[in-house]
């Protein structure tokens, strides 16, 4: 699908029965009924898994390099792909909200937006009465407050997470991956916040938020978003199991182990397992010490299993 095709203002006629999404293209459409088959593809070089062969190919594209970025070198599963790729680099964003002065590189992040002015939520929880504008948000929030499920497993140290956005970010530390190109100078970064971040201090670019209460400035507004809540004193996110509330959506993941008896840390010395990292660093110096090592803690941190 393009973007054009998930832009809001086309009209979709072709409907699926399965699921009543509708698509702009019948051959969309046709491409979205293999989801429902059941059938799966796997990749013959990493065993990867797909729900369609139009989705096997366009990974396949990947293996091939048929779409590499000349700046970062990063292989993408079709043209349409490594162009809206190539926007990290440039900065471009040209789908521009015509109610604010935002902008972004992919009109459906564009559509996702639109409905923060709108007000509709149309994706609903079907265990509670909360509501979302996005399908990822909802599939994010049933995994977080109505199950301890962890699907997605890294494939460098075991680590499971509950949503493949955060494994693709943990990734990062053991590749030492850096997406994010600064465009006035050779500075790349891990992640966008650092980018916000530098931009700001070095370049004078962009917009400090700062926190009329302790004038506290975040180069991000989701940050930003977050310490108004502890001014507030407002908790949105619930535990499922009990009644604890808490400012950010990790604080409440890193609470929800105590319901569970997954451990995802390990001693790389003794090999004992724990739910904590932070736990398992004071075990790691007590551990390290009876064995006679110093000062090892920097270079042999805890690993998850």
């Amino acid at each position: 699908m393009t973007e054009a095709d998930v832009s809001d203002d086309k009209p979709r006629p072709y409907l699926c029965t399965v699921c009543d999404k509708r698509f702009t293209r019948k051959g969309n459409l046709t491409r979205h009924g293999e989801l429902h088959t059941g059938v799966m593809y796997t990749c013959s070089q990493c065993e990867k898994v797909f729900s369609s062969p139009h989705n096997l190919h366009g990974h396949m594209n990947i293996h091939d390099g048929k779409y590499k970025c000349s700046v970062c070198g990063k292989c993408c599963g079709s043209s349409q792909h490594l162009a809206m790729h190539r926007r990290i680099h440039s900065g471009e964003k040209p789908y521009k909200c015509h109610l604010c002065d935002k902008a972004f590189t992919r009109s459906g992040h564009l559509n996702d937006h639109m409905r923060v002015h709108t007000g509709d939520k149309p994706y609903k929880c079907s265990l509670c009465d909360k509501s979302f504008t996005q399908l990822g948000h909802l599939q994010l929030h049933k995994r977080r407050a109505h199950s301890n499920s962890r699907p997605y497993e890294c494939p460098f140290c075991g680590k499971l997470f509950k949503s493949n956005v955060n494994l693709k970010r943990h990734v990062r530390v053991h590749t030492d991956a850096k997406p994010y190109s600064c465009r006035h100078c050779s500075g790349r970064f891990t992640w966008l916040n650092q980018l916000k971040t530098h931009l700001l201090k070095s370049h004078n670019e962009g917009t400090w938020f700062t926190c009329n209460n302790c004038h506290k400035k975040f180069a991000t507004k989701t940050h930003f978003k977050q310490h108004l809540l502890r001014h507030e004193d407002v908790k949105p996110y619930v535990c499922s199991e009990c009644p604890k509330c808490f400012y950010t959506a990790r604080e409440l993941t890193s609470h929800q182990l105590v319901h569970s008896d997954y451990k995802q840390f390990c001693c790389g010395l003794c090999g004992k397992d724990f739910k904590y990292k932070y736990y398992v660093k004071k075990h790691f110096k007590r551990c390290s010490a009876k064995l006679g090592f110093r000062n090892v803690w920097a270079s042999l941190d805890a690993v998850a299993v």
